[in-house]
This record gives C-alpha cells, sequence and structure tokens, in this order.
C-alpha cells in the first residue's frame, strides 16, 4: 500500500488533471484499476486511519483519537494469521497522544521525522523566518521553522527517507511470501515544503510574502497569492509522483505484478481556494474533500487499465486486505473488498464526515449534507476507553460528567466511557445541503427538492442505524432513532437563508475601503481605539470579548473574518470598513 495524505484527485492525470506534473500516477492508471466513485468515511488523518484498520465508520462515536481496545485492527489480524507487517511513516500524527496505539499493531514499523512542525529539533533561539501570510502561528509553525533547515536537499527529506525505507522492504522480502508493507507519506499534507527542482516544473511570477501554509479558513488573498499556493502544493504533488514512481519501479524491477497486490490511496483532499476556502473541516465537506482517487491491482482477475464506478469508501480497504490473504473478516467490519474484477455494486450509499460535523450521505449521484437541528450542535457525545486528543490528553474538567454508557455491538461487550463532545466548528451555520451531482458536479447549486431530500435522509438514517449511532446523535441532527423519516424531519428548505449567507466568500481586503485604520488593522490595535472600538460593538458584538484575542490579538480584522467559518457576513464587513475608513 503506498498511502498520501491529502492527495487531491483532480489534479491527478487519470482523473483530468492537465496542468500538474504527474507521469507516474497516469503510469499507475495504466497498471491498475482505478477507481471513479471512491469516498472517504471519518475524518481527518487518525479517524481515517482507524477505518483503515476497522473497515468500519467512527466518525459517529468519536472524535481524533487512537485506536480503541475493542477495535478490530486490519494489520494486527494479519500478523495474528502469519502475515508480516511493516509500516515506513513519515506520518507525525502516529506518534502523538491521538494516535499512539496504530504503529504497535504492525510486527515491525520506522518514522522519519520532521513533517508539519513534528516537535524534532531542539532550538532554544527563535529560527529564521520569512514574511509569511500564515496567521494561526503555533508553536508547530515556529517548530516547521527549526526543522526545515534539517532537510534542506531531497536526500534529507522526510518523505524521501520514507520511501527509502519502504524500497528497501521490498528488496529485502520480495522473494518471500506473505507479506505486508505500507509506505505512508504525510506528503502533500501541508506545509507544501518541497525542492527547487519541483517547485521548477511551475514557473510563474510571484514576489509576495512566502505562502505555502494555508490556514484553514475563507480566502481573503489575493489571486496572485492564492495561485502561488497552488503552485506549491503542485510541487509537492509532484515530488509525491516521483516517489511513487520508485515503487512501480521495484514492482517492474522484481516482477510483483505477477503476485503482489498493490493499493494506492488517501484519506482526504484539500481546498486550495476553491469556493473561496483553504483546506479542510471548517467548512461542508465537499467533494474537492472527499471524492478520493483509488488505485488497486489485484494480480489474480487482473484487468490494468480498467476503470470501476461502483461507490467504494475507506472502509473497504481492510476487508480487500484481509480478503486477499484468506483471513476471516470479523463481523465488526461494514466495508466489503474492492471489486477489481469486475463493476458490481456493492453499496447503495456512503456515510462520511467528521465528528461534531455535518453526517453526510452520497449515493454516488447525489450528495445530502445534514446539519444541527439548531444552533446548539448538541448534543454531542465522545464514546471512547481511550481519553486522548490530537496532541493531548482529556483534561480533567472533560472527565468530570463522564458516565459509563452500554454496550454497542462492536465494542465486545464492553461499556465506554461517555462525555460532553466539542467541536471548533459549527456546521449549523452553514445548513443542510443537497447537490446532484450529474447535473451540478461542481456542487455550486444546492438543491431545494423535498423528495430527494426524504429519500438521502433515509438513506442516512439507516446507515446511522446500521453504524449504531448512538442517540443524541439523531438528537442533534433531528432526526428518528427508530421509526420512518417524514417530511416534518426535512431541514434543507429551512436552513436556505443561513447556508447561502455562510457560503456568500469573503471579498478580498483590498475591496473594501481603506483609512488610518481598515480591516487589515491588526484587532487589537483596533480594539485600543476607542472609537474604532464603537464601531466593532455596533457591528460585531462579542468580537472583543472573545479568549481567542489572546492568540489573535495581532491578526488583521478581515483575517479573523476569514477564519470565522462564514459567521461574520461580508455585508456586516463592509459597515465596519465604510465607518473605519472615515475615522
Amino acid at each position: 500500500m503506498v498511502m498520501f495524505d491529502s492527495l487531491n484527485r483532480r489534479m491527478l492525470p487519470p482523473y483530468g488533471g492537465d496542468w500538474t506534473h504527474a507521469p507516474n500516477f497516469a503510469r499507475l492508471a495504466e497498471r491498475t484499476v482505478t477507481f471513479d466513485n471512491a469516498y472517504a468515511g471519518s475524518m481527518p488523518c487518525m479517524p481515517a486511519r482507524r477505518e483503515l484498520h476497522t473497515g468500519r465508520y467512527n466518525f459517529l462515536h468519536r472524535s481524533w483519537g487512537p485506536l480503541e481496545p475493542f477495535d478490530d485492527s486490519m494489520p494486527e489480524l494479519l500478523k495474528q494469521n502469519g502475515v508480516y507487517t511493516h509500516l515506513a511513516s513519515d506520518h507525525p500524527h502516529y506518534w502523538e497522544d491521538g494516535g499512539a496505539t496504530y504503529h504497535g499493531r504492525y510486527s515491525s514499523w520506522e518514522f522519519f521525522r520532521g513533517q508539519e512542525g513534528d516537535p524534532w529539533k531542539g532550538q532554544v533561539a527563535d529560527p529564521e523566518m520569512p514574511e509569511d501570510l500564515k496567521r494561526m502561528r503555533s508553536a508547530a509553525y515556529r517548530q516547521d521553522w527549526v526543522n526545515r533547515p534539517h532537510m534542506a536537499t531531497e536526500d534529507r527529506h522526510p518523505q524521501t527517507l520514507t520511501f527509502n525505507a519502504g524500497l528497501e522492504f521490498i528488496r529485502t522480502n520480495h522473494a518471500e511470501d506473505r507479506w505486508f508493507v505500507q509506505i505512508e507519506t504525510f506528503d502533500p499534507h501541508e506545509p507544501f515544503f518541497s525542492h527547487q527542482k519541483y517547485k521548477d516544473l511551475y514557473p510563474h511570477a510571484y514576489d509576495g510574502p512566502h505562502f505555502d501554509w494555508p490556514d484553514y479558513k475563507q480566502v481573503v488573498e489575493t489571486d496572485e497569492q492564492v495561485a502561488h499556493a497552488g503552485y506549491e502544493y503542485a510541487a509537492l504533488l509532484s515530488m509525491c509522483d516521483h516517489s511513487l514512481g520508485r515503487v512501480l519501479d521495484a514492482m517492474d524491477e522484481y516482477g510483483l505484478w505477477d503476485d503482489t497486490l498493490l493499493i494506492v490511496n488517501t484519506d482526504h483532499g484539500l481546498l486550495l481556494g476553491e469556493r473561496g476556502w483553504w483546506g479542510k473541516s471548517v467548512q461542508p465537506w465537499y467533494n474537492e474533500l472527499v471524492h478520493l482517487p483509488m488505485f488497486a491491482w489485484d494480480p489474480r482477475p487482473g484487468h490494468a487499465g480498467e476503470r470501476r464506478d461502483t461507490l467504494v469508501q475507506t472502509i473497504d480497504l481492510a476487508p480487500t486486505l484481509l480478503e486477499y490473504f484468506g483471513i476471516e473478516r470479523p463481523a465488526d467490519m461494514q466495508g466489503v473488498p474492492l471489486p477489481v474484477a469486475a463493476d458490481s455494486p456493492v453499496r447503495e450509499a456512503g456515510l462520511f464526515g467528521i465528528h461534531g460535523g455535518h453526517v453526510n450521505v452520497t449515493d454516488g449521484r447525489y450528495v445530502y449534507m445534514r446539519a444541527p437541528v439548531d444552533a446548539s450542535n448538541t448534543p454531542l457525545e465522545e464514546h471512547t476507553l481511550m481519553p486522548t486528543h490530537m496532541r493531548g490528553r482529556f483534561t480533567p474538567a472533560e472527565l468530570s460528567d463522564v458516565e459509563l454508557a452500554e454496550p454497542f455491538g462492536f465494542t465486545k461487550g464492553v461499556r465506554t466511557l461517555r462525555m460532553p463532545g466539542r467541536t471548533f466548528v459549527n456546521p449549523y451555520h452553514h445548513g443542510s445541503l443537497l447537490f446532484d451531482l450529474e447535473n451540478d458536479p461542481e456542487q455550486l447549486a444546492p438543491l431545494i427538492d423535498d423528495e430527494a431530500e426524504l429519500r438521502l435522509a433515509t438513506l442516512l438514517v439507516e446507515l446511522m442505524r446500521r453504524t449504531e449511532a448512538p442517540p443524541s446523535q439523531y438528537e442533534r441532527l433531528g432526526l428518528p432513532a427508530e421509526g420512518p423519516v417524514t417530511d416534518a424531519h426535512l431541514l434543507v428548505r429551512a436552513q436556505r437563508d443561513q447556508a447561502q449567507r455562510t457560503a456568500t466568500p469573503l471579498p478580498r481586503a483590498e475591496d473594501y475601503p481603506e483609512g488610518r485604520l481598515s480591516l487589515r488593522t491588526p484587532v487589537a490595535t483596533l480594539i485600543g481605539d476607542p472609537m474604532a472600538l464603537e464601531v466593532l460593538g455596533r457591528h460585531l458584538p462579542g468580537i472583543a470579548d472573545s479568549e481567542l484575542l489572546q492568540f489573535l490579538g495581532p491578526t488583521p480584522l478581515i483575517d479573523i473574518a476569514a477564519m470565522s467559518g462564514g459567521r461574520i457576513p461580508p455585508d456586516r464587513l463592509r459597515l465596519v470598513a465604510e465607518e473605519l475608513a472615515k475615522l
């Protein structure tokens, strides 16, 4: 398995990407089956990897977290049945609190340091950092600039070292039977750190600030800056393509096409300014994020160069590997082996989403995004026996209201800890959305169609029930835990106005009037000016009281609006800008 992170389907030649330099992905499609209707499930990074191990959705019960004691792990099942498993990766989240149970499921593993602010090199003095468009400057941002000089050449880049290790495993073991190697790179996840030879593939005029790590927010940068970030991503994508080519070369050299399964996949995509957004998780899970590239070669049926249109998902990867080695799938797995041999349907519909976000369903033609029924986005609960977040443990305050929940079927008779959940983004403001991909493949024109919504909401509830969704999820979404979905449960029409408001792109800062004070002024400066504070209080009440100001005080108001998840509307910003310009 060759796994990338944040690999954008739309930028790959086999899926119509006609401007990126990725010849090895084109070569891959000639030697494998290409899946045209592959979707993510639980997101983002570690929830997707939990699906990779368990073959079941997890985002309805749990936010980002480790494998649970009751989880069936595909690599561990392989190991227990005589298949040697090896993980070579530079993905830093495996070694944080919220991912620390994954790598131990393999027979052996190796890890390469330095990606995305990985706390790797120790340096007390602040590193040299260029003028940059990044506003959310956490400790990881500083650490990333400490790390970069230590991987200044391609041979020292963690992606290169990861593929070196994976290829070493193949060289050592290619003549043996019953092994599985997972070569997994964090790239092309941000920051888009690559070397000059890949940047040279995308020549363009740019003399603006450094920009290879967009924040997750609405776009307020200039068109030139947006294009530059896209080229930085493309350069890293081309580096990934080069690494993929090294694996294909090894498949050729050792004759592995004759007897070896190959899967190339990713967890999700990334928005690079499309529809006025950067990143993921803070906006609805549009197709740029969840409609995935996926390739598979199974030497038993063959079918090189063919394509499959049936709906498949990340939960199908574990069953595919277990079936290949003749190992029985646990009853808890919801996925099925990928239909490599023929384009035969394996599901009517699939779920996808993030804990506390929209709960989404697609049947391959329609996508239905179900928002919470009210602005509280509650009740939201965590169900876990491993109370850790991405980079930290649950706090005593979070655990103070913990209860023991009754077992779910997949917890093998074990009760979980149940406690209030949290989410930093409220999907209510985006509203419930319905898209017809056949007539609107870019998802630019959300429908109001009660009949279609009723059908999709019914599919959604059926899948939630099969997944044993907690009762709190039905209450949060305004859906029935029992009985049929009816017209009374529909939300698209009722939430249309808020959806339209939040979907309105923010104008760029230069589109607003400017004076001594403007939307480009740091919010701390505005709050320090009595007249400006009065303007903010009139049009953006509460912004001066936000506890986030201790972090965002130096941030321009326009960027805080961009990071608000669409909750500061453009018309309100314009009023603020006009009044500030007169001061």
